[in-house]
């Protein structure tokens, strides 16, 4: 039995104990969890510095903050979200207890992504603890320091029966998808996505695919230019430019071309000084197969700002492309890197066409003072997220749904998203052995009088409160009666 397979088997097996179950266990998992990032920050920004040279401090704010308040969250609010959720009822059920029961789907495998080795592995391995679940938990081999880090770290503090870490490659991701699990929640690019929801059809597995794509940014000339382009070299170049949700490319009129470039060149002295190799908060490309794969994306386009580099550093230098055009190989697939092409559109519908004609992104970006042309935007695109006069931070907001739609994604998480989307949403209806006069409408014969009364006690919701309720039995009972003695008796 290969160490996958041993590891599948584990989780199985603790959750087949049934304590994942208890609240009082998930909130010590959950509690364990957090005392890691309290007790271990250290630890984990090295690792993350030796990877992605992000800085102590960008650690925690990109990394673990979140995870922090992810975990805070959920602590308090599980009680909440796993107590059974009262729906409305019909005329035919308003005496029953009809309600949604929250369930663990099982086991569920996280494979995780390097751009935010923390951030994006453990999120969702929060919401699998919150829902009851077992997790096996796969962080890329991309960040090797990280992933020795993770496997280290996290069975020392949490369940490590429940919850193993499996590292390695390719090969071992592969020998994973091969075992059955509950659920699958990957991050990462569309192409393996593709392979990930290939694996799980063979189980009929759900699949949680959290993508990215080519995350547009149009620039309205009603606007400040100033700030647009400050929060929008913040949002580009941030890691390095490796983010998901990272603004890919500007539509912007022609005539305003030249004052964006010059203050998104401004903002990237003020965040990097005039050497951003130098500077702590500057990050570098995580290998030397991406830098040669985002350089390469250069040939046919021409550089405004920035473009030096130095790929003995994995070191791509803040760089925004200026007069691009939509076949040039910049434009062919998601960046995830610090070049900033803009192309010219003539007008906003110019733009929405243009967005439209590619797949639908993980997020989308409109800067303007004007309500109308975001609305219009809004209403006229489809993304997974959508963000006005800002960048990125949607994804903090943990009381959004975080995911996307199309070639972006499937699902959703953060906050009570993530304990939803992994857990078994069960309708339940508990009837009593009474009250038959009204159920006799549905037993055959079937006639058109039974039909009426069908109608009548079928398609009326209600939604009444304790006293409604008590009256209203009152009166079908007497209703039921009246329909048992005139009609079927």
């Amino acid at each position: 039995m290969s160490k996958e397979q041993q590891a599948v088997a584990c989780a199985r097996k603790a959750f087949e104990t049934g304590r994942s179950k208890s609240l009082e266990h998930r909130i010590r998992q959950l509690k364990n969890l957090q005392r890691l990032f309290i007790e271990k920050q250290s630890v984990i920004s090295d690792a993350i510095k030796k990877d992605l040279n992000k800085s102590v401090v960008g650690t925690q704010l990109y990394e673990t903050l979140g995870l922090e308040g992810e975990i805070g969250l959920a602590i308090k609010k599980l009680k909440e979200w796993a107590a059974p959720r009262p729906v409305e009822k019909n005329l035919m059920t308003i005496s029953d207890t009809v309600y949604i029961k929250p369930e663990p789907l099982g086991v569920v495998l996280i494979i995780g992504a390097w751009n935010y080795p923390w951030a994006v592995t453990i999120q969702p391995l929060i919401g699998a603890i919150a829902a009851g679940n077992a997790a096996v938990v796969k962080p890329s081999e991309v960040c090797v320091h990280t992933a020795k880090v993770m496997e280290d770290l996290l069975p020392l503090y949490i369940d490590k029966e429940l919850y193993p870490v499996v590292t390695g490659g390719v090969s071992e991701t592969q020998e994973l998808l091969r075992q059955r699990f509950d659920h699958i929640f990957y991050t990462g690019n569309s192409v393996v996505g593709k392979l990930i929801m290939e694996a799980a059809a063979k189980h009929l597995t759900p699949v949680t695919l959290e993508l990215g794509g080519k995350s547009p940014c149009y620039i309205d000339r009603n606007c400040d230019i100033t700030i647009a382009c400050r929060r929008i070299a913040w949002g580009k170049y941030t890691n390095c430019g490796q983010t998901c949700i990272a603004p890919d490319y500007i539509l912007c009129d022609s005539s305003i071309q030249d004052q964006v470039i010059e203050e998104v060149k401004k903002a990237i002295k003020e965040f990097y000084t005039d050497n951003p190799q130098t500077c702590p908060d500057y990050g570098r490309i995580i290998n030397q197969r991406h830098f040669k794969r985002i350089i390469n994306m250069l040939e046919d386009s021409t550089i405004a700002v920035g473009g030096d580099n130095d790929e003995s550093d994995c070191y791509i230098a803040p760089t925004v492309l200026r007069d691009v055009k939509p076949e040039a190989k910049v434009m062919q697939e998601e960046i995830f890197g610090p070049l900033l092409p803009i192309l010219s559109v003539s007008s906003l519908d110019e733009a929405i066409k243009f967005i439209n004609k590619g797949e639908k992104p993980l997020a989308l970006y409109v800067f303007s003072s004007d309500k109308e042309v975001i609305t219009r935007m809004a209403d006229n695109t489809s993304s997974g997220g959508l963000l006005a006069n800002d960048c990125l931070v949607h994804f903090s907001v943990n009381s959004l749904p975080f995911g996307g739609v199309g070639n972006s994604g499937m699902g959703c998480y953060h906050g009570k998203y993530s304990f939803d989307q992994l857990s078994h949403l069960r309708g339940c209806l508990i009837k009593q052995l009474k009250m038959e006069g009204v159920n006799s409408m549905r037993y055959p014969p079937h006639t058109p009088k039974k039909l009426g009364w069908a109608r009548f006690f079928i398609l009326q919701n209600v939604d009444l409160g304790w006293v409604g309720r008590m009256a209203l039995l009152a009166i079908l009972a007497v209703v039921a009666a009246v329909v048992l003695q005139k009609y079927f008796l």
